[in-house]
């Protein structure tokens, strides 16, 4: 992946630029909420006060009530109307936080799943797949919950220490500044909180990232660790990850459950020190402290440094979803290596001329695949590939697609270099069978008309009957609506290649390329297959690599690929004349001993 971003949060900020509409009025409300959650030590003061015969002096100047009792009567008045603008505010800020966390958490994923998808190959051949998904799924989670409840805190925490402070210093400066002298140390000992912390929470999140990947691993593969009972073993390894993602957190718990109770101590050293001072102030200097002004001052300290404690959590969250926010912006600014051009060639009519042009590709350096590689395949032709293991016959499929670029070469479609033209173009021109079976939990219906949802019944049924397995779904009782399982897990290997090889029929692109398409099939189906296979070829241009030599009997040209390039090429009939590595090969697989 790319390098991980310095400043996570900031990017994370910076992407709600897009919904600011939302966030400033989530943020004001939470303002106006937190203000009149802090009245009621101001409502209780002038209820003292005004009980006491001391009324605060702005009631008669703006209402004109002098007698104690009205003056009550309209303090709860207040006092009810300030409770209820609470709570209408109160379900204004949540209804707003949690609708942008959510959309938010929408947006961020699918723009991060969008970036996945536009990734090269190689890329995903180097990643583990439950930690591209622990990405997508739990650390986007995380930055929803950091938004849905943490951000609000932060803006809530700060409107209390601005509002309270000012009011506390407004009441009598030198007592207001008494009571927030332990907040330059609850302060401090945060941000150094913060600074320890936050490298647990960077290894909880890799951990995670991890498990995910174990599991993932061995849920694909249950039927190969129940054939070969390694449940025990496979236990053990999980229970391995499992400990370290424990052990991660165990880690961030030692510093997490410290902070509050060392904050509490803080707290408690401004809270006495503030209600022992100005009740020194109403019994020994009468006149200068006012009970009503006690018992604001009793209530606002603990409103002001009380919730203070919540900064832990805060800073535990905020952490979190750091941590989240570095993983998934790496992710979402990780650039692709095979990228369409600016100004890409499309030609209109495409007709299928593949010419591979000194090619030559390795996956790591100083190890090629193939060198040299040249080979021109015309318009409408069918050509078999055949080989030994290595050789690099599905590489040579990756470059088609321009899933991977050459390393030296070129290979040309219709003249035009495969690098100058748009890959979505390009790839819609071929269709592909591959050895390798992929089908989505779903309807045979769903797999086999798979991004081609516009194509109507009849050419369906075509292509099913095409690919020798119409007769099969019309006899399943609930025919094409038949759900396949994950990865197509209740067909046979045969059935799963068959509806592939229908689906490749139906995209009915001018390029058809079959690697090792009748792999998995039995020898009835494979011989059906091959004697629909001129049906299947026609009017197409089409690579059908092949290690049953008997598919690629009727090519109009056979290429053996070796290590050093195309060992051979010719007609069926001309290699087996040549007596070389594919008359071995045909004779081998036909039972026949070479002649020593």
């Amino acid at each position: 992946m790319q390098a991980s971003p310095t400043r996570p949060m900031r990017r994370l900020f910076r992407y709600l630029g897009n919904y600011r509409k939302s966030v400033r009025f989530a943020v004001s409300t939470s303002i106006i909420n937190k203000i009149l959650d802090l009245m009621p030590p101001f409502l209780t003061a002038w209820l003292i006060d005004s009980v006491s015969g001391n009324i605060p002096g702005w009631i008669p100047e703006w209402t004109g009530l002098v007698n104690p009792w009205p003056v009550v009567v309209f303090v709860m008045i207040l006092t009810a109307a300030i409770f209820l603008g609470e709570s209408f505010f109160e379900w204004l800020f949540k209804r707003t936080f949690m609708r942008l966390a959510q959309r938010v958490q929408h947006d961020l994923r699918l723009d991060a799943y969008r970036k996945l998808q536009d990734r090269e190959l190689a890329f995903f051949e180097t990643q583990r797949t439950g930690n591209l998904m622990a990405i997508l799924n739990d650390d986007i989670n995380q930055l929803e919950r950091f938004l849905n409840n943490s951000f609000n805190e932060i803006v809530q925490l700060v409107t209390l220490f601005l509002f309270a402070g000012w009011s506390l210093c407004a009441v009598s400066l030198q007592l207001g500044l008494v009571g927030m002298i332990p907040i330059p140390f609850i302060l401090i000992g945060s941000f150094y909180y913060q600074k320890k912390i936050a490298p647990y929470y960077k290894d909880v999140r890799e951990s995670v990232g991890h498990l995910g990947n174990r599991l993932e691993n061995n849920i694909s593969g249950i039927l190969v660790i129940k054939s070969y009972t390694a449940e025990k073993f496979e236990e053990q390894r999980v229970a391995k990850v499992s400990e370290a993602y424990r052990d991660a957190n165990f880690a961030a718990i030692q510093w997490s459950s410290v902070y509050v109770p060392l904050i509490r101590i803080f707290i408690t050293v401004g809270f006495v020190l503030t209600l022992l001072i100005g009740a020194y102030w109403v019994l020994f200097e009468p006149g200068r402290f006012s009970l009503g002004s006690l018992a604001f001052f009793a209530m606002m300290i603990q409103r002001l440094l009380w919730p203070v404690t919540r900064l832990g959590t805060v800073f535990d969250d905020y952490e979190r979803a750091r941590a989240s926010a570095r993983r998934v912006f790496e992710l979402i600014d990780g650039e692709s290596l095979i990228v369409s051009p600016e100004n890409p060639n499309q030609p209109k009519d495409v007709q299928g001329h593949l010419e591979l042009d000194q090619l030559a590709f390795s996956y790591v350096a100083d190890q090629p695949i193939m060198q040299d590689l040249s080979l021109n395949i015309q318009a409408g032709q069918t050509i078999g590939v055949a080989g030994t293991t290595g050789a690099g016959k599905t590489t040579l499929i990756k470059l088609l697609f321009r899933l991977y670029d050459p390393t030296a070469g070129a290979i040309k479609l219709d003249g035009y270099d495969l690098r100058s033209l748009d890959i979505t173009w390009l790839r819609k021109q071929m269709a592909l069978v591959s050895q390798d079976v992929y089908l989505f939990h779903g309807t045979i219906e769903e797999n086999i008309r798979y991004g081609m949802e516009e194509v109507s019944d009849a050419d369906l049924r075509e292509a099913c009957r095409k690919a020798q397995i119409l007769e099969f779904i019309e006899g399943l009782p609930q025919g094409f609506s038949t759900i396949v399982g994950e990865r197509g897990i209740k067909l046979s290997g045969g059935q799963r290649q068959r509806i592939s090889i229908a689906r490749a029929i139906l995209k009915d692109a001018p390029i058809l390329i079959l690697d090792e398409a009748t792999s998995a099939v039995d020898t009835e189906t494979e011989k059906a297959i091959q004697q629909h296979l001129n049906v299947l070829t026609s009017g197409k241009t089409a690579i059908i690599i092949a290690h049953r030599l008997s598919t690629i009997r009727q090519a109009d040209q056979i290429v053996v690929l070796g290590n050093q390039g195309i060992l051979e090429k010719g007609s069926h009939q001309e290699l087996l004349d040549r007596e070389g590595v594919y008359a071995d090969l045909w004779n081998t697989q036909i039972g026949v001993q070479s002649t020593p």
